[in-house]
């Protein structure tokens, strides 16, 4: 009964060092959320970034809403978009979702 018990405590027929192999789990995990969630978001956040920088007064722009314009004027945190002819609306530069081509 004792000699069980040792071997049930010992890790029984396993052979090695019992905790690394929770270690190397948690590694390969942590690799995993790494390569599918974090590097990918990283990534688009640093093309955002770029595309926020890029804007000029003429490009043409959809917002995070939906709304489709084109940039009038460009200060600090802040752009105009023209959406209509005669119709000006403020935003902040981080509403930009992205720019589009003009259509001929």
């Amino acid at each position: 009964m004792v000699s069980t018990a040792h071997a049930m405590a010992s890790g029984g027929a396993q052979g090695g060092s019992p905790g690394y192999e929770g270690i190397i789990m948690l590694v390969i995990m942590f690799a995993i959320f790494y390569f599918l969630l974090i590097r990918p978001q990283q990534k688009r956040a640093k093309q955002h970034k770029q595309l926020i920088e890029a804007l000029k007064v003429g490009d043409q722009v959809v917002t995070a809403g939906g709304i489709h314009g084109k940039v009038a004027a460009i200060q600090d945190a802040v752009i105009t978009v023209e959406i209509a002819p005669g119709v000006k609306v403020k935003l902040n530069r981080s509403s930009i979702a992205g720019t589009r081509q003009e259509q001929q």
